[in-house]
């Protein structure tokens, strides 16, 4: 195999399994998005366009941020040299909520598209979103080696997507209302107060921006070419999906699901045959629970970067308690993952097994993330005089800002942010009686390097 498939290949695996949160989160945004809109098909399309112009805007950003860190890092990196070490608590409280959230979500939502397929087990729901996070820390306890696995699932779901769609197109609408029928509220408002359930659509944007850490054979260039090409296809899969998902389901007047089924379910299920919807929703199940494990890597990942350790040098290093470093012989931090499944166990049993009632507290956090993230750019782009990035910035953290403000009003969301927070001042109380250690914003992606205390 020539140098090119080989770096063809990588770039293969490591772009379709980052972008298996987002292109999952198609299975149950859309439908969200909906349920806000209280089933108003009219206001659908809008909705999500807006949803997919905020996430192209983030795209913008981390193109940026991806450019000035190609060993990882994101968000907490950014923070951390513009505004101090302490400030990298802020990002790193946010997504090891958002972690937690997407295998609890993930989870659920594979339990919905099982029993879609199987109505009969839907009084078994809880039971089946448990035994699948249960199961997901299982597999994962034993190792990091199915990122070809998670870009295969990937693939096959957008395969299978785009044949539902194109069958779709020769299938006679849904008697019903028509679907410009008066929104509850006046279009502007309406679109306002139901786009930021979807925004589970971004959840995945800060990854690529971290897990080029990943990548220690390529050099920073081919890091920072990788993380910016996951990036673009990201965008443009996740918002083509989207969009054509979301036209063909208003065309067809799909509208709010029943109780034992998802809005795309029903889709596949009217616009295929019963192999081809078999097919779609055993896909779509096993992208979700893809999903979940690449948090269930990241989170304990994580953790263990945080642990107290000794360096070869004799220094110590670290903030939380050492056992969360320790690993197995497929280098997993197990005792992390103990704790991610006790966590996500604990929020899935909370929402029922529910991935809509989950959605209401999701994509929440992360947003705490892309800000801290993105308001470091805008000093960083300050400070060198770069106005034109600045006003990319500055667009995205208005989006960004303004997707917070209308999460805080809905009530819901400011549960994640509140245990964001939360983690956060934690963690920034156990940094200051470690003795303020340096690399708090590379933890992301990397150890962090010997304590030596800040002045």
């Amino acid at each position: 195999m020539s140098a090119n498939t080989r770096r063809a290949a990588l770039l293969f695996a490591f772009a379709f399994a980052v972008m298996a949160d987002p292109v999952s989160s198609v299975a149950y945004a859309i439908e969200a998005a909906l349920r806000a809109l209280d089933g108003n098909l009219a206001m659908l399309l809008p909705t999500m366009a807006l949803v997919v112009a905020i996430v192209a805007v983030l795209v913008v950003n981390y193109h940026q941020i991806v450019g000035r860190y190609p060993q990882g890092g994101g968000a907490a990196a950014a923070a951390a040299d513009a505004f101090g070490e302490a400030s990298a608590f802020i990002p790193v409280g946010a997504l090891i909520v958002d972690f937690v959230l997407t295998i609890a979500i993930s989870c659920a939502a594979a339990a919905s598209a099982v029993i879609a397929f199987f109505p009969n087990l839907a009084d078994l729901r809880p039971l089946i979103a448990l035994l699948l996070v249960t199961g997901v820390a299982a597999v994962t306890w034993f190792g990091h080696r199915g990122r070809v696995v998670f870009a295969v699932m990937t693939v096959v779901f957008v395969a299978l997507t785009v044949v539902v769609l194109i069958c779709g197109l020769f299938v006679t609408p849904l008697p019903g209302p028509p679907v410009n029928a008066a929104p509850g509220h006046g279009p502007p408002l309406a679109v306002a107060l139901a786009f930021p359930v979807a925004m589970a659509l971004a959840t995945g944007i800060e990854a690529p921006s971290s897990a080029i850490a990943q990548l220690g054979q390529l050099d920073d260039p081919g890091r920072r070419r990788f993380g910016r090409i996951t990036l673009w296809l990201t965008l443009i899969i996740v918002g083509t999906l989207t969009l054509a998902l979301t036209a063909e389901l208003v065309h067809l007047r799909i509208g709010v699901p029943p109780a034992d089924s998802t809005q795309i379910a029903e889709l596949a299920r009217i616009a295929t045959a019963p192999p081809v919807f078999a097919a779609f929703q055993l896909a779509t199940a096993l992208l979700l629970l893809s999903a979940a494990s690449s948090s269930f890597q990241a989170g304990p990942g994580l953790l263990k970067a945080l642990a107290r350790r000794r360096d070869p040098d004799g220094t110590r290093a670290g903030i939380l308690p050492a056992w969360l470093g320790r690993t197995n012989s497929g280098y997993t931090p197990y005792w992390g993952v103990v704790v991610f499944m006790l966590a996500a166990g604990a929020v899935t049993l909370a929402a029922r097994g529910r991935d809509q009632e989950l959605v209401l507290f999701y994509a929440a956090a992360v947003f705490v993330a892309f800000h801290a993230g993105l308001v470091s750019m805008c000093r960083f782009s300050w400070q060198q005089r770069r106005f034109g990035s600045l006003a990319i910035n500055l667009t995205g953290t208005a989006a960004v800002s303004f997707t917070l403000v209308i999460n805080v009003t809905r009530g819901e969301p400011i549960v994640s942010i509140a245990s964001a927070v939360l983690i956060a001042a934690g963690l920034y109380v156990l940094w200051i009686r470690a003795g303020r250690p340096r690399g708090i914003g590379h933890s992301e992606s990397a150890p962090i390097p010997k304590a030596t205390a800040t002045r």
